[in-house]
């Protein structure tokens, strides 16, 4: 079981820069890849980071690209995610999300934070 705990949203104005971190429970957490989802009002959650358990490499969605950072500390059981040129359009709950490694769903999530992105 992992229990995850967002933090870091808030409100910051186009061309500004948010780090989101989530601190995951539990003394397995290399045994999970961990994610970052988004959801805008709306609109569906969508996949927008992953990193896998080793932190070796790293997945993005295109609209993220170049902008976002993924990295994980495993000593810390955290997982971070640093948004840099943010956005109008990244304006979302954020929601930071657990899968073990061999498995094919996320099966453990945060309860999400909010960043709003002002034009």
């Amino acid at each position: 079981q992992v229990q995850l705990v967002e933090s870091g949203g808030g409100l910051v104005q186009a061309g500004g820069s948010l780090r989101l971190s989530c601190v995951a429970s539990g003394r397995t957490f290399s045994s999970y890849d961990m994610g970052w989802f988004r959801q805008a009002p709306g609109k569906e959650r969508e996949f927008v980071a992953q990193v896998r358990w080793s932190g070796s490499d790293a997945y993005y969605t295109d609209s993220v690209k170049g902008r976002f950072t993924i990295s994980r500390d495993n000593a810390e059981n955290a997982v971070y995610l640093q948004m840099n040129s943010l956005k109008p359009e990244d304006t979302a709950v954020y929601y930071c999300a657990a899968k073990l490694i061999f498995a094919n769903t996320w099966g453990y999530w945060g309860q999400g934070t909010q960043v709003t992105v002002s034009s």
